[in-house]
């Protein structure tokens, strides 16, 4: 059986106890609230309900990169050890986090050529990184070369699916993705904004819902496009939400009553996505029978 190590970065947003289970190392990404930082990760330092509670209340936060130097004394430890490592990172649509881990892969490898060490793109964000974990950990433990787990996620990424709804446009028109106008008119209404991961990794507005209830059904019926008639059993179904665990209940029990779903993980999303996201986000997580291109293509085609 091979072995090797995974690490994330705190941009995804696996469970502790399967980062536990899995034996998954993490590497932080640091992130401000009202000024003051945080640099030891998700909620070391304070809770998912307080993070979100000040967020609703008014506090600004705001999110930093990994290092290059903080990635280089990392890869350093497993090199001169001799232990493989495979990182899996932010995705480089939406932050520069992947690009500091190649820049100090080129200086590690510079000092230690043979260090067997990988790091892959995500093109993903908060539980969608912790499902291309999971289904590494999978492939790990049949066998696979930290090599071969990193060229088989380079290719499996883009089949795994992420849908976001959102409650407060006001969080993503300050992240750039509405404009003022839009987020002020959209809550005056109650449109709540459906997204997607794009194959580049970036969020891209899909389309839009009325209500909160509305947006959730919206999702799950996104999932149904993905999805190839008559499956039964879903696979790995990861839900994320910024404080509303209520909604995303909401939205596993609308995904059961269309498919077989066993395997389920539901996980608060973490300050480096909810401080951008806002209280309120929920997002699904799953690998489709289309990948992301197609998907696109099919249901988006550029004018």
């Amino acid at each position: 059986m091979s072995s090797f190590t995974i690490m994330i970065d705190t941009g995804c947003d696996l469970p502790q106890e399967l980062i536990d289970k899995y034996g998954i190392k993490t590497i932080p990404i640091p992130f401000q609230l009202d000024g003051v930082p945080h640099d030891q990760g998700r909620w070391q330092e304070i809770s998912g309900a307080d993070f979100y509670k000040a967020l609703r209340e008014g506090s600004v936060a705001s999110t930093a990169l990994i290092n290059p130097e903080s990635f280089v004394q990392v890869f350093t430890d497993y090199a001169k050890r001799g232990e493989p490592l495979l990182a899996i990172t932010l995705s480089s649509g939406l932050s520069g986090t992947y690009q500091n881990s190649l820049l100090a892969l080129e200086e590690v490898k510079a000092v230690y050529p043979e260090c067997n060490i990988c790091s892959v793109d995500s093109l993903n964000a908060a539980v969608g990184i912790g499902l291309l974990a999971i289904l590494a950990v999978k492939r790990r433990d049949e066998g696979l070369s930290v090599e071969e787990t990193a060229t088989w996620l380079e290719e499996i990424r883009h089949s795994c699916i992420s849908l976001f709804t959102v409650d407060d446009l006001m969080f993503l028109h300050r992240g750039g993705r509405v404009s003022k106008l839009q987020a002020i008119a959209g809550s005056i209404i109650g449109v709540k904004p459906l997204l997607n991961i794009a194959p580049d990794g970036t969020l891209k507005l899909k389309d839009k819902a009325r209500g909160r209830k509305g947006s959730i059904e919206a999702l799950v019926n996104q999932m149904k496009r993905c999805i190839r008639p008559g499956t039964k059993n879903l696979g790995l179904f990861l839900v994320g939400h910024c404080d509303c665990e209520e909604d995303a209940l909401m939205a596993v029990d609308l995904a059961k009553s269309a498919f077989d779903v066993q395997d389920i993980v539901i996980e608060m999303i973490g300050p480096v996505i909810g401080a951008h996201s806002g209280p309120g986000t929920i997002a699904i997580f799953f690998v489709g029978d289309m990948n992301r291109f197609e998907y696109e293509a099919k249901f988006y085609p550029e004018k």
